[in-house]
């Protein structure tokens, strides 16, 4: 077992966004301060440093996190998922927006663009799990969420659009099954 000790930086590896990556961190660092200082990802915002805002939102080995919460080391071994690593999974390519990156921008859903990328992580996440939502569901997770720009609507908009063309792009698959 690792003795962890605060008087030095200790390693991480990881999966992030698909390549792997190794950096040091100190025992106490947020992982949020991690990827954006010591790994580049400056797609994840920190705002509120609570928890509330989730402008941190990341994906851990697939599940939506607050990456305020957690320390660095917490992710030693896992794979980790931002917002610059979304266009891949969603349909694109990383010169490429995803299907929820494009709804956003269709649907004017994002303004001054802080909450986004916590946002679009939570989503993307939720979709997997609820994939045909109801608007009153996509306000729920929502609700997680803090953005003083948009009234929500647009955002509602584009997470209900995207599930509505998945849905019709599975349908259309199974008959041609």
């Amino acid at each position: 077992m690792n003795v962890l000790t605060r008087d030095r930086a200790h390693p991480v590896q990881l999966m992030l966004n698909g390549q792997p990556r190794r950096a040091t961190t100190e025992p106490r660092q947020l992982l949020s301060d991690f990827l954006r200082h010591e790994l580049g990802q400056t797609g994840t915002h920190v705002g509120c440093e609570h928890g509330v805002c989730g402008a941190c939102t990341v994906r851990v080995d697939g599940v939506a996190q607050r990456a305020c919460l957690m320390l660095a080391l917490q992710v030693d071994g896992c794979t980790v998922q931002t917002i610059e690593g979304l266009a891949a999974e969603t349909g694109g390519d990383s010169d490429m927006l995803g299907d929820l990156q494009a709804a956003f921008k269709r649907h004017h859903a994002l303004q001054c663009g802080f909450c986004s990328a916590g946002i679009l992580m939570s989503a993307a996440d939720w979709l997997q799990r609820v994939p045909r939502p109801s608007e009153a569901q996509v306000r729920e997770m929502l609700s997680g969420h803090l953005c003083r720009c948009t009234g929500y609507t647009p955002i509602v908009a584009a997470i209900l659009d995207v599930a509505q063309a998945r849905a019709a792009a599975l349908a259309t698959k199974a008959e041609h099954v």
